[in-house]
């Protein structure tokens, strides 16, 4: 037996002191960029995302639709592994098919389709067209458009087919599927069109709208490859990984992460290095969870392409309750990241670290990134927006959003606990967290606040905010002063507010 000679901390335990902040200090010139997977010390990893903020591996959490939202706003999503090879495959390839400022059809419609029906689709999406193929699917022959602008369902006939009023496709102007995002957009605006059908032979490639003009503007930032598809990750496990990893790669996952509560293991050194033997450099794979720098240093040399750092620290989990593993999540990043820097100094090789829990609130993240982490994975955060997966539930007057841990009973996730085919005891709960609206602005805020943060610090750059940030511990006493309780007034109170 060996008792460390450290408290285990957490983040809410420590504050930052203001650095000073010059004239470079502008929200304008603080860069959030930062690597996802190993490079060489002084180059660019092969990953980089301008969003430091990834999404957890839970059903509840990274579905397709989280995912696109996420590379929108620079992060990146890992779609959960908790379900066959073949579904898992089909989520990565949903957000592949998504190209910055390029729209797949989200609505497909025969051409014997009628308004009625059409209004009821269009309704349900953001899209305002839908495209009239042969056959009524994504693939088909390529017909016409039509959107809202085209009826009204009480001036023509709710009952009346799509082909009374949809544009056909040789009255429309189109483009190859060639055509950049930029050309799109000039040739929108000079030939004032709501949409350009983006054509390959036959069929509809893809969809220009001149309504998402500002949004192209505004996602300036967003996580694409080289063909400007959306980047995506996804998890997988030590188990199956011989038939998972094969069909996600061809899917076109960008990186791949195990998923376990515990990484330490022969297990996750043994799925590594087989990637690395039928892949070579190819393949992104992500490990962990650890929580020591001799956890990090194993799976780093057993080629594991970033590291996560966290067990018991998430909002869902009870890890510790139930068998007394985990380490606070300060406590585990200080010596992780000490381990990292070592390694790093001794081979010439940077491998990232995630912060992968213990994240409760906006600051938790800055004192994560002042540590030294590269980025965070949240899943609370995630699952309480419109884009998650889950429900939205309605409990004594206020909405919700369903959320379970991937240890729980309901997610049924034995493999990612090391136990049998069914879980015997849960280390994750099934509960509610607060519904807090749109990812993108929710995502937005967040930036916000770690960009005045580092500000604040006098950083411009998440390396230089690791390098000279000065934190120190919080008391408990100081802890209940900056908890000391207010009543807020209600605005209804004073009429001149």
């Amino acid at each position: 037996m060996k008792i460390l000679d450290e408290t285990s901390r957490t983040l809410n335990e420590f504050l930052l002191l203001p650095g000073l902040t010059t004239e470079e200090c502008t929200p304008q010139n603080v860069d959030l960029t930062t690597s996802v997977v190993r490079h060489k010390v002084g180059e660019d990893s092969p990953v980089r995302i301008a969003t430091p903020l990834v999404s957890a591996i839970m059903q509840a959490v990274s579905s397709p639709k989280l995912a696109v939202a996420l590379a929108q706003s620079g992060g990146l999503s890992f779609v959960h592994q908790n379900q066959p090879i073949a579904d898992q495959a089909d989520d990565v390839r949903a957000v592949k098919r998504h190209k910055a400022g390029f729209r797949t059809s989200e609505v497909n419609v025969k051409p014997s389709t009628t308004l009625g029906e059409v209004a009821r689709l269009l309704a349900e999406v953001d899209q305002g067209v839908a495209v009239v193929t042969e056959n009524g699917s994504a693939d088909g022959k390529f017909l016409g458009v039509i959107g809202l602008e085209d009826f009204h369902t009480k001036r023509h006939g709710a009952g009346e087919i799509v082909t009374a009023r949809m544009r056909p496709r040789d009255q429309l102007r189109t483009a190859p599927s060639t055509i950049s995002l930029s050309e799109a957009n000039e040739l929108i605006w000079e030939q004032r069109l709501d949409v350009l059908p983006v054509v390959d032979g036959d069929r509809l490639a893809s969809l220009v709208l001149k309504r998402d003009y500002q949004a192209h503007k505004t996602f300036h930032i967003a996580s694409v490859d080289d063909q400007k598809r959306f980047r995506v990750g996804a998890g997988i496990n030590s188990r199956d990984f011989e038939e998972r990893v094969p069909a996600l790669v061809e899917a076109g996952a960008d990186v791949l992460c195990l998923d376990s509560s515990d990484g330490y293991s022969v297990y996750q050194k043994k799925a590594l290095e087989s990637v690395r033997a039928k892949y070579g450099n190819d393949v992104f794979v992500g490990a962990g969870n650890v929580v020591d720098g001799r956890a990090f240093r194993y799976l780093a040399e057993a080629g594991a392409d970033f590291v996560k750092v966290g067990i018991g620290g998430g909002s869902i989990c009870i890890t510790r309750d139930q068998k007394g593993i985990g380490r606070g999540q300060a406590s585990a990043l200080i010596d992780v990241v000490k381990e990292r820097d070592a390694y790093a100094a001794e081979t010439g090789i940077y491998v990232p670290i995630c912060c992968d829990g213990g994240l409760l609130s906006d600051y938790h993240m800055a004192i994560a990134f002042a540590i030294g982490t590269d980025f965070v994975m949240l899943g609370r955060y995630f699952a309480r927006f419109d884009e998650s997966p889950s429900r939205k539930v309605r409990v004594d007057g206020q909405y919700y959003k369903e959320y379970w841990g991937e240890g729980s009973r309901r997610a049924q996730n034995a493999a990612r606990y090391g136990q049998s085919d069914e879980i015997a005891f849960e280390e994750g709960v099934d509960g509610f967290v607060p519904y807090a609206g749109s990812l993108y602005d929710n995502v937005e805020l967040t930036r916000s606040k770690l960009t005045a943060t580092m500000i604040s610090c006098g950083a411009t750059t998440l390396k230089q905010f690791h390098e000279e940030a000065v934190m120190v511990q919080v008391s408990e006493r100081s802890y209940e002063q900056n908890t000391a309780e207010v009543r807020l007034r209600e605005r209804s109170v004073d009429s001149g507010e």
